[in-house]
């Protein structure tokens, strides 16, 4: 959640990113309007609460003649004080559950809109020209016996796959050389849990707008994460970190699941759009003064991976009206996938600002010793979507795909992946 201090402060700066977000911001007004009853009943039942301890502390010098009266003051500031308490709490309580639904600030500096008006911050690599037709990822990673879509629906349903031979390697080799090139830029890695309680998930915004994705098991009251995001930022929940030496990073290993709710029709071919894959997972968590350079900092190591992949990328700064409920600002990398024509989100990197720690309670202590809420960061190093890039952008006339140097050593050496033969 945003600090309360900005609501009360400037709510303008919280209207101003309502309108950004594309979100109403009558909110801003209830939820002062609330502010005002619960800190009012606050005030009333102080003051009442000090004049029952008066009128309680003259009773027992009262005369015989004076005490009921007293003891009837006294009787009727309790049941006033009781009054002002229940005010207290409702307001209390409808305060705090608007305000955990009110989305995070956005950048200035963001681009307004919605989903196709982010801003292309800088392209990089040249488009591959074929002197035959390519093939599509779907086409490609069964000629290599690398996926089996059929067979993914026939065990789970639609949208399920297996990845077989050199599929499998291929995932496991990407992901492996992601954690190692995070490991040598001071990350800790980390193979994080799948599930996690309602207050972690909560915690990170994901059971907001977004919360239709999200698979639960509501015997157990848990919820399958979509990234490892997700445990990471509870990973020091109620926490107080030191951050002296500078910011806690950590790269988390999961599978991710996504319901994928509203978006049946979209990309049903193939792995681009999936209930089920696996992920690595860059998470900062960062004094708020050191936010923003370690936001740069993420989009330069997601950078580094797709140059390591050799395609062709673009970045994008994401429009405020496509900002998950959390971020402050959030840049894209878009790979091109020559049989769409099109560039198709490979990484994501936000910057949350205190957001999620506010929710979670990370706090770290400021030069004076005392605690301060963190700012969380996160950005994506590799996922197996990464896979349909790779193959397209590498494919070659005979069906077979050339593997890029930099991931070779991660296949054993391999350096063309072959059809295999029926």
């Amino acid at each position: 959640m945003i600090d309360p201090r900005t609501l009360r402060e400037d709510p303008e700066a919280v209207r101003a990113s309502q309108r950004a977000r594309g979100e109403d911001e009558g909110v801003v007004d209830k939820l002062l309007d609330l502010d005002t009853r619960r800190r009012s009943a606050i005030a009333t039942a102080d003051k009442l609460r000090a004049e029952q301890k008066s009128v309680s502390k003259q009773v027992p010098k009262a005369s015989a003649e004076e005490r009921p009266e007293l003891l009837a003051r006294a009787k009727d500031l309790s049941a006033q004080v009781k009054a002002a308490e229940v005010e207290q709490n409702e307001a209390s309580e409808e305060f705090d559950k608007l305000f955990r639904v009110l989305p995070n600030l956005v950048h200035p500096d963001a681009p307004i809109g919605g989903e196709d008006d982010f801003a292309v911050l800088k392209t990089v690599g040249e488009v591959p020209s074929f002197d035959f037709t390519p093939r599509d990822h779907l086409d490609l990673m069964e000629g290599l016996g690398a996926l089996d879509m059929e067979r993914g629906a026939k065990v789970s349903g639609s949208r399920f796959y297996f990845l077989s031979g050199v599929g499998a390697q291929l995932q496991l080799a990407l992901l492996n050389m992601a954690v190692a090139r995070s490991m040598a830029n001071g990350f800790t890695p980390m193979i994080t849990p799948s599930l996690v309680r309602p207050e972690i998930m909560g915690g990170t915004g994901f059971l907001g707008a977004h919360s239709s994705e999200v698979y639960r098991l509501r015997d157990d009251d848990l919820y399958l994460v979509g990234t490892s995001e997700v445990p990471l930022a509870g990973y020091h929940s109620d926490e107080i970190l030191d951050l002296g030496a500078g910011p806690r990073r950590y790269a988390g290993w999961s599978s991710c699941y996504r319901r994928e709710a509203g978006s049946y029709g979209k990309d049903t071919r193939g792995i681009i759009r999936v209930h089920q894959f696996d992920k690595v997972e860059m998470f900062v968590f960062a004094k708020p003064e050191d936010a923003e350079t370690e936001h740069e900092r993420l989009l330069g190591w997601e950078e580094d991976m797709l140059a390591a992949i050799e395609v062709p990328y673009r970045v994008i700064d994401t429009a405020t009206g496509d900002l998950g409920t959390s971020a402050y600002r959030k840049f894209d990398c878009e790979a091109w996938v020559p049989t769409q024509e099109t560039y198709r989100e490979l990484t994501s990197t936000s910057n949350c600002t205190t957001f999620q720690a506010r929710r979670l309670s990370v706090r770290y202590r400021d030069d004076n010793g005392k605690p301060q809420t963190a700012a969380t960061l996160n950005g994506t190093l590799a996922t197996t979507r990464w896979i349909v890039a790779i193959v397209e952008n590498h494919q070659q006339a005979d069906g077979s795909v050339r593997v890029p140097v930099a991931l070779r050593p991660f296949l054993g050496g391999l350096e063309v992946l072959e059809p295999v033969k029926r």
